[in-house]
């Protein structure tokens, strides 16, 4: 058991419902977000159920590398406990700031009603910008009072000496935020480094 899977163990209740959020360019380089999410959800035991993915709309090979994973952890189909969410990316490479505002705008429009139906426990996002509408609609949740939601955020391994755009928007909002490079951790007192993690 690693040391990322040790404290969810202690910070979070055992049995609850797992949002995992991650996408890629059209192209999925290998080492991409999709492999680091799955390198992390390997470490996670299968008690995190039942667990629901969600990925940019225009992502086409993420799908099948999840439900390969799903299947490889040896659990009878019908013991599956996980589902895909499809959600609008919110900010296409190159794409202008001023209707990536738009885009995003957009694409929370489709996280909250699913955040609010699923009401999960935990959101685990490791870097692409669509898990920013997908944390503030876990947020909203909170500040609702319907449900306390724990955003763990993982800065991708490639981020070495500055965090990602998303890392600094989550950087103040996550419950847990993980870097990978303790050059990171000098930087941002608040990261947690254990070391790498994927």
């Amino acid at each position: 058991m690693n040391q990322l899977t040790l404290l969810i163990h202690f910070s979070l209740l055992i049995q609850f419902t797992l949002l995992i959020h991650f996408t890629c360019p059209s192209v999925c380089p290998p080492g991409g977000h999709t492999t680091e999410i799955l390198r992390l959800m390997d470490s996670l035991s299968s008690v995190y159920t039942p667990r629901h993915y969600v990925i940019a709309d225009t992502d086409r090979m993420s799908e099948d590398k999840i439900v390969s994973f799903e299947s490889s952890r040896g659990r009878a189909p019908s013991d599956l406990q996980f589902s895909i969410h499809r959600v609008p990316r919110s900010r296409e490479v190159h794409q202008s700031w001023s209707s990536s505002a738009v885009s995003t705008l957009n694409a929370l429009r489709f996280c909250l009603p699913l955040v609010f139906r699923l009401r999960p426990d935990m959101v685990l996002c490791n870097g692409p910008g669509t898990c920013v509408p997908l944390c503030g609609a876990a947020l909203l949740l909170g500040i609702l009072g319907v449900k306390k939601v724990h955003i763990v955020y993982v800065e991708s391994i490639c981020r070495v000496q500055t965090l990602s755009l998303t890392g600094r928007i989550l950087y103040r909002l996550a419950d847990y935020f993980f870097v990978q490079w303790s050059y990171l951790r000098d930087k941002y007192p608040n990261a947690i480094f254990l070391g790498r993690l994927v």
